[in-house]
């Protein structure tokens, strides 16, 4: 039987897991929310919550901020998915969503330039295991190329294979560990470069 430990660790994989998922869904790049994912951490958290004695303090703290953090993205994603059902945009949601996707992503960015110096660089050794990464290296470069007025070209599902076959790639070509993709903007255009590292 799993520890609580195992059971929080995989607690928090999941949900990064649904939040990968859902941009998916919301970019078009699957047809369904992640009900089945939901619903395994849903029952995770139920299952955690009635731990009572058996939880020591240190993880119902964790606890807590994991099934407060699952609660906000909820939210969040219960709004967007039901105006792409209402035939709307995923992106055009309530100031209160809105916000709480801000922080979320000013969050995601100040830790992504805290591990990689900088917004435009990071470095993978498997990009599968690497969601979270990158999915900020792909909020990257659609920002970019939304400020360079060049329309969004791939989905996250796509990027995300484009990365995984390239990183492969340049490992067995190179014999490298990991390989860096750079995000630069050369004459109006984005480009995305790839080096073994």
């Amino acid at each position: 039987m799993a520890s609580i430990e195992d059971e929080l660790n995989q607690l928090e994989k999941d949900i990064r897991q649904i939040q990968i998922e859902y941009d998916t869904y919301f970019t078009g790049g699957r047809k369904r929310p992640p009900a089945e994912s939901e619903w395994r951490v849903q029952t995770m958290i139920k299952r955690l919550s009635d731990a009572g004695g058996k939880i020591k303090f240190a993880q119902r703290f964790r606890f807590n901020g994991l099934a407060s953090r699952y609660a906000k993205y909820s939210e969040v994603w219960r709004q967007r998915a039901k105006r792409v059902e209402m035939g709307g945009s995923a992106f055009a949601y309530s100031k209160v969503a809105r916000e709480l996707e801000q922080q979320r992503l000013a969050e995601a960015e100040r830790k992504h330039s805290a591990r990689i110096g900088g917004p435009a660089r990071v470095a993978f050794s498997d990009p599968l295991k690497e969601g979270e990464k990158v999915q900020e290296l792909y909020r990257t470069m659609m920002e970019a190329k939304e400020k360079a007025g060049e329309k969004p070209d791939v989905n996250f599902e796509q990027f995300h294979q484009f990365v995984r076959n390239k990183t492969e790639q340049l490992k067995k070509q190179m014999g490298c560990k990991a390989v860096e993709y750079e995000i630069s903007v050369e004459g109006g255009h984005v480009k995305l470069k790839a080096k073994g590292v």
